[in-house]
């Protein structure tokens, strides 16, 4: 199916830019008809060769609306937490992430780490306390076989807290790659009444999420493309401070 067919398909104009990078990127495809979650429905186009596919135009319109809400988040200087565990998004979310200083869970998503908040913190702190003592020569008075341990202990919580040192606070948006693999975070989200913007496929519920974007969510291309786009919003809206902030 080839860009100039699909666009027409979904009802693009032919010179939308927009919609023709998502095409390229993939942003369209969904998963077979069978794995189709049914409140999806009105965000699907139609069905080629057994594929259901994503309406792009209703795809640029929620995209719009989710880039405007993390845009106002960064402006109030609020925290958004990027979650990306599959292995597709690891790499992704996490350069993403850093380069806003935000927090990120690339590994796993700890239970209770929005709705055990304390705990998290906890344990967070002590990574940053043990890497201290480690780079401070503190373990060299114990046994070759103590520091061992103390080292596997910063490498355990490396890879489950070192994405969460500059959460300070709670967040105030979640931005999650995939809602049905992602889905504790998505519950805790929930219950916290922590907004969430969501890259939402086929097989996902939409009305779990607050900002959905009807998306792929499995193609490294298209998680790039909508991270940028997340990336932007978030600088965008922080130099609108800055310029708010300028003497006239």
């Amino acid at each position: 199916m080839n860009t100039e067919t699909l666009a027409q398909m979904n009802s693009a104009p032919e010179d939308d830019s927009e919609i023709k990078a998502m095409i390229d990127a993939g942003v369209h495809m969904g998963h077979a008809k069978q794995r189709r979650h049914p409140a999806m429905e009105p965000y699907i186009w139609t069905v080629r060769g057994g594929i259901s596919v994503i309406d792009l135009v209703k795809t640029k319109e929620k995209l719009d609306e989710a880039l405007a809400f993390l845009k106002s988040v960064s402006q109030k200087g609020g925290l958004i937490l990027f979650v990306g565990t599959r292995p597709a998004a690891r790499t992704t979310v996490t350069e993403t992430a850093k380069a806003l200083g935000m927090p990120y869970v690339t590994e796993r998503w700890i239970g209770g780490t929005l709705t055990n908040f304390k705990v998290i913190s906890k344990q967070v702190e002590l990574l940053s306390q043990l890497e201290g003592k480690l780079a401070g020569g503190e373990f060299e008075k114990y046994t070759k076989k103590e520091r061992l341990g103390f080292e596997k202990a910063i490498a355990r919580l490396k890879i489950n807290f070192d994405g969460l040192r500059s959460l300070t606070r709670m967040p105030a948006a979640l931005f999650v790659v995939n809602v049905p693999h992602e889905s504790i975070a998505v519950r805790e989200a929930l219950r916290m009444r922590i907004p969430v913007v969501a890259l939402t496929d086929t097989n996902a519920d939409p009305r779990m999420i607050s900002h959905p974007v009807p998306s792929n969510d499995d193609a490294l291309p298209v998680i790039r493309y909508m991270l940028d786009r997340a990336r932007q919003a978030v600088e965008n809206g922080r130099e609108v401070v800055v310029a708010e902030k300028a003497p006239e």
